[in-house]
């Protein structure tokens, strides 16, 4: 017969075998991050919880690679998997590879018909492109943080005969509501786009999104899509939040991008998502 005690130990026993197969996306800009760049101590600290627990826990970022490997760091994830540039990168970690990581998938496409559908439509934005091997390029001296390197300075035509793996379009003559205008009227074919808090785009290559590269990495891990969790904030994030088994929008959230999460948890300034991984804990 069973005792009571023994039954106990079971029962929890099978649910900390549950927890550590959740498999937990985190977005970065909004989420895990302020929007000046700064992770507060709650946050990273249940962070560092939910890694250290055994959950398998990911970034899923529109940075790319160089910008996204400082928050890996600040989590303590030594091991796993990150998505960078909105799905179009996949890394795994491990910190017997000779960086500490390698690229398992890179997703490129030909860049020219999109850039010169919005160079015509948007004269005076500015553009950027990550090439195949990790270069940044860049129009009008176009420089971010999410890019991770210093871009180099070419000229537009450079860029179309480029193989991207993300392009980034930035107006700052436009409102964002100009700036969506014109994009719905381009009509971008032949990729995937979303659209950021200000005049801002991310494009990747066609069907890639944050969810596409997270479905993979579910696929390759054998996680059940019922123990998925996603936590993220912007219009790139959408997707990813339809995907999760538990999709959580952050408060500062759009409407469309709480509309595609299960829940919605406190913003960015008030630690939301530290709120939901204590949880998971």
């Amino acid at each position: 017969m069973t005792t009571l005690t023994e039954s106990s130990a079971a029962g929890i026993e099978d649910r900390r075998e549950a927890q550590q197969n959740l498999m937990i996306a985190l977005d970065v800009d909004g989420t895990l991050v302020d929007h000046d760049g700064h992770m507060s101590a709650p946050v990273r600290d249940a962070a560092q919880a939910v890694v250290a627990a055994g959950h398998e826990v990911m970034i899923a970022t529109g940075r790319s690679l160089n910008a996204t490997l400082p928050i890996i760091e600040q989590i303590g994830l030594e091991r796993g998997y990150a998505v960078c540039c909105n799905g179009g990168v996949t890394l795994r970690l491990d910190p017997g590879l000779p960086n500490g990581y390698d690229i398992i998938h890179k997703a490129t496409f030909d860049p020219g018909p999109a850039l010169r559908a919005l160079r015509k439509r948007l004269p005076a934005a500015k553009y950027a492109l990550e090439d195949a091997d990790g270069n940044f390029l860049s129009t009008e001296r176009f420089q971010d943080a999410s890019f991770g390197v210093e871009a180099i300075g070419v000229d537009f035509q450079t860029m179309l005969e480029a193989t991207a793996v993300r392009v980034v379009v930035f107006s700052a003559e436009n409102t964002p509501e100009e700036f969506n205008e014109a994009i719905q009227h381009i009509g971008l074919a032949g990729v995937t786009y979303s659209v950021g808090w200000t005049a801002w785009l991310d494009i990747a290559a066609a069907g890639v999104t944050k969810a596409s590269a997270l479905e993979n990495l579910r696929s390759r891990l054998g996680v059940d899509p019922a123990a998925t969790v996603a936590i993220g904030d912007g219009r790139n994030d959408i997707e990813m939040l339809a995907w999760a088994g538990r999709g959580v929008a952050m408060g500062q959230a759009p409407e469309e991008v709480v509309a595609a999460a299960d829940e919605v948890t406190k913003s960015v300034y008030d630690d939301g998502a530290a709120h939901v991984l204590r949880g998971l804990l």
